[in-house]
């Protein structure tokens, strides 16, 4: 020990004695150098202003049009501040349609560095179909012009994936999925899954939909492409295939079609408030069996046939308000009542998932929803266990290498957005 210490203390004064060897930074000389720059007179000469009217620049900005706006507000928000385009918005037949109609309208704008319009275009969709129309108001020689052009909509696939913690659509939200692909979600595997008692946490699901774009920007979204779902253990699989002059349907990867003879429900997605058996009648108030299944919905809620068939009748029928009835195969029946509107009339031929009417409170009704039956042979069903046990229609064989070729592409898309699910997960 005492010769550690010994080795210790000579490399303490050692470092001591090797510190003072450095210079010292105040000891050290100084010299000034000094050097002739050559510069030109015209740069030196520029001032902020010359070097802005030398340099103009181009603003760019984007905003939707809201319910409230004036043709005032809306350019401001643009960064716009030109009369004389306030006034064309105002004014011109055309330019018009910018503020009329449904809000939301995409806009963007083109101005100088001193707020003068360059250039404004709008897009919109005015109806279902997979154009879009835009408006585009420019200059044309010292005036305005404004012109309405009609685009095809670009499709492209989107991949998303998400973990059910609580329900299915808080899962969607957390994975910010639009709210029309989870209710196409929520449509798509609802004859397999009942998605108010079958989810279980942990459950998992991931999927391919369509995003329309118009000149790049999103306008909205088309379908369900491919999804999976696993379920307490189980997947689930479906991809959308359509056969030339026919609707599309979702099918396995295998090649077994998902699409039933029954769809689950007559209204796209929506909650049971009564179901089939015995209840207490909520206007006798005695009880009695419900024959159909009700569904809680807002006047007005697009109400569709479950399966295809001819319309047999189509009218007021008592207690039950205004009432479709359709005609299956079979001698099978189904029952639509309390309806605000109806759009068919007796004996027109219907397909699945056409349009019939609308969710009203028409008849013995308390409020606003759907009563639904489904008679076999004149026979009262539970809807919902038809639903789950129709058959299914199965894929044309001539379209099968057609549908493998389709149903191979959307594997491939449908595990990387498994994968980015997953990764996201971790």
């Amino acid at each position: 020990m005492a010769g550690v210490g010994v080795l210790l203390l000579g490399t303490g004064v050692t470092a001591f004695g090797i510190a003072p060897l450095a210079p010292d930074a105040a000891d050290l000389p100084v010299r000034q150098v000094v050097e002739a720059l050559n510069i030109e007179p015209t740069t030196t000469a520029l001032s902020a202003d010359g070097l802005t009217a030398a340099m103009p620049f181009t603003l760019f900005r984007s905003d939707t049009t809201r319910r409230d706006d004036t043709a005032q507000s809306l350019l401001r928000r643009l960064g716009v501040s030109d009369s004389a385009a306030e006034a064309f918005l105002r004014t011109d037949p055309t330019a018009r349609v910018l503020l009329s109609g449904r809000a939301g309208k995409l806009v963007s704008a083109e101005a100088t560095d001193r707020g003068q319009l360059l250039k404004l275009t709008a897009r919109w969709l005015p109806d279902e179909s997979r154009q879009f129309s835009r408006l585009v108001i420019e200059p044309q020689g010292s005036t305005l012009s404004a012109r309405v052009e009609t685009g095809q909509l670009t499709a492209s696939a989107r991949l998303a994936g998400g973990v059910i913690r609580s329900s299915l659509f808080a899962a969607t939200d957390a994975a910010n999925l639009p709210d029309g692909i989870a209710v196409q979600l929520a449509e798509i595997f609802s004859s397999e899954i009942d998605f108010r008692r079958d989810l279980r946490q942990g459950d998992r699901f991931s999927l391919v939909y369509e995003t329309l774009e118009a000149d790049g920007e999103t306008m909205g979204y088309g379908r369900v492409l491919s999804a999976e779902f696993f379920n307490n253990g189980r997947e689930h699989e479906a991809v959308w295939f359509e056969e030339p002059g026919h609707k599309g349907a979702y099918f396995g990867f295998d090649g077994q079609s998902s699409r039933k003879s029954y769809l689950s429900s007559p209204l796209e997605f929506s909650r049971v408030s009564s179901g089939y058996g015995m209840r207490f009648h909520p206007i006798s108030g005695v009880q009695k069996a419900h024959l159909g299944v009700d569904y809680a919905a807002p006047t007005g809620t697009p109400v569709r046939t479950i399966g295809d068939g001819v319309v047999s009748f189509a009218g007021w029928q008592g207690g039950y308000g205004n009432v479709i009835i359709v005609q299956h195969k079979d001698r099978q029946s189904t029952l639509y009542a309390h309806l605000s509107r109806i759009d068919v009339s007796k004996g027109q031929k219907v397909s699945q998932g056409d349009r019939v009417g609308a969710v009203g409170s028409t008849g013995a009704s308390t409020g606003p929803h759907l009563h639904f039956e489904f008679r076999d042979n004149g026979v009262h069903q539970d809807p919902l266990e038809v639903a789950r046990k129709s058959e299914n229609i199965p894929i044309s064989p001539a379209l099968r290498a057609r549908f493998e070729t389709v149903a191979q592409s959307q594997r491939l898309k449908l595990d990387a957005a498994a994968s980015v699910q997953q990764a996201s997960a971790e």
